[in-house]
């Protein structure tokens, strides 16, 4: 047997090659469309022909690159036959199984998650007739189970996950090697354990949410915390399951006249660069999601439209090829081009630009005493919020922002934290290109506060 994991780190993606040496066939399995190229130097290099491209579902979180490898290598994608895609494709059943040589990928139904979702079991004949691994899709991850709550009711999706555990996948043998879809970094589950694979058994004994036996409780469980759900997955889900290959934005260099065109005609100011050079200097309207911060794709869903136009703001060249790539990743395939030059380039072009004052956690402290009428937004997660905050401060996430204004008096200061500083000048920004003027964005965030041994309200109570 070939086995080999590729992962994405970014937003928590995990990709299977499976298949046989001695036959030189594979199977690649919820390949991501960013993956394309690395899965065929990978299948030249081991000298296998891809035959199969396994879909476990209609992803709501990334656009599949099965158009692009199927049209690259003439391999067959497979998908349940529940999926309702619109490509060419072979539909899989309960059951089904696709052969490479004696190694075998047989489609276990396990709807949840998504009706559709099916897992595969993977044997290899010539040692066992017994599953050796499961690739368990978006149902059992590491140290968790996946969301109910993307394609139907919540209540409705963890009642059928429920099953699907306990029914179908822990009825596998205790031994199983177990490899999921999503790590860390991913909206479809809670996952934030860094391990990349586990086993059956060692599940079944430790995962939280397989130690509550009952259905109703489980149901309320799984329906509890869950992330926020970006407005793009609906398109991503389209995406997936049309007939036409996904299109990839432009990585081309536009004039800041042309950017500052664009911006009037309707295009959204995407500031990919830090948020200290964001803080520095910017065109005024543009929204800032750090490129490296971390959950970049995960941020952007939650704040950018995904139909409309985008033009990048970048360090250099190199910044911009990679954004687009990611952007095409969850779908925001309309990326203009990037402004040539950065902002001095802008800058030299007369045209007007903003700040955004960053306060240290001394200074912050000193505000709080002094000033009367200073709003304290602490712009993380719900458990975040729960785990430490500042007394007097307001809950309201990055990404609620544009729907809570109401929360905010724009002639009195607003102060915004975070964790450590990327999230809140997001928030500044979004404040700011809505009209919000005196505006401070905390340097270190949270976590610089505790350093400096500045105290901390713990409490489930979260205020707006």
């Amino acid at each position: 047997m070939f086995f080999q994991q590729i992962l994405r780190t970014d937003i928590g993606c995990a990709a299977y090659v499976v298949g046989s040496t001695n036959a030189g066939l594979a199977a690649v399995i919820d390949p991501r469309i960013d993956m394309v190229e690395e899965i065929l130097d990978l299948l030249e290099r081991e000298g296998l022909t891809l035959r199969y491209i396994v879909e476990t579902h209609n992803h709501a979180d990334h656009v599949s690159g099965h158009h692009q490898l199927a049209a690259a290598t003439g391999a067959t994608i497979a998908v349940s036959a529940l999926a309702g895609v619109a490509y060419p494709h072979l539909p899989l059943h309960d059951g089904d199984e696709l052969e490479l040589g004696e190694v075998v990928l047989r489609a276990i139904h396990t709807p949840g998650h998504r009706p559709e979702h099916i897992v595969i079991a993977v044997l290899d004949r010539s040692r066992s007739n017994e599953p050796w691994i499961v690739l368990t899709g978006d149902t059992l991850f590491v140290g968790d189970v996946a969301r109910p709550d993307l394609a139907i009711d919540g209540i409705e999706g963890a009642a059928a996950l429920f099953d699907s555990l306990h029914q179908r996948i822990l009825q596998l043998p205790p031994g199983t090697l177990v490899f999921p879809g999503h790590v860390a970094g991913s909206l479809c589950g809670r996952v934030n354990n860094r391990m990349t694979g586990t086993s059956i058994g060692f599940e079944q004994r430790n995962n939280p949410a397989l130690q509550i036996r009952d259905r109703a409780a489980f149901v309320r469980f799984m329906n509890e915390n869950l992330p926020e759900r970006p407005p793009n997955l609906a398109r991503i889900v389209e995406l997936n399951r049309g007939a036409e290959p996904p299109r990839i934005g432009q990585a081309v260099s536009l004039a800041p006249a042309r950017v500052r065109e664009l911006q009037e005609q309707g295009a959204v100011i995407l500031d990919v660069r830090s948020p200290a050079a964001f803080a520095a200097s910017h065109i005024p309207g543009a929204i800032s999601v750090a490129l490296d911060g971390g959950q970049f794709q995960n941020r952007v869903g939650l704040v950018v439209p995904p139909d409309r136009p985008l033009v990048l703001v970048v360090e250099r060249e190199e910044e911009a090829l990679r954004a687009v790539q990611m952007l095409a990743v969850i779908g925001y395939d309309q990326v203009l081009g990037y402004l040539a030059g950065g902002m001095a380039a802008w800058e030299r072009a007369g045209y007007p630009y903003r700040t955004l004052p960053l306060l240290t956690v001394h200074e912050l402290a000193r505000k709080l005493d002094e000033e009367s009428l200073l709003q304290l937004v602490d712009v993380r997660e719900r458990s975040e919020w729960i785990e430490g905050h500042i007394d007097g401060a307001l809950h309201i996430p990055f990404y609620r922002l544009p729907r809570e204004l109401a929360a905010l008096d724009p002639k009195r200061p607003v102060v915004l934290v975070c964790g450590a500083g990327g999230r809140s000048v997001l928030a500044a920004s979004l404040l700011q290109a809505v009209g919000f003027d005196h505006l401070w964005s905390v340097e270190g965030g949270m976590d610089a506060w505790r350093a400096a041994g500045y105290p901390v309200t713990r409490g489930t109570a979260v205020p707006v």
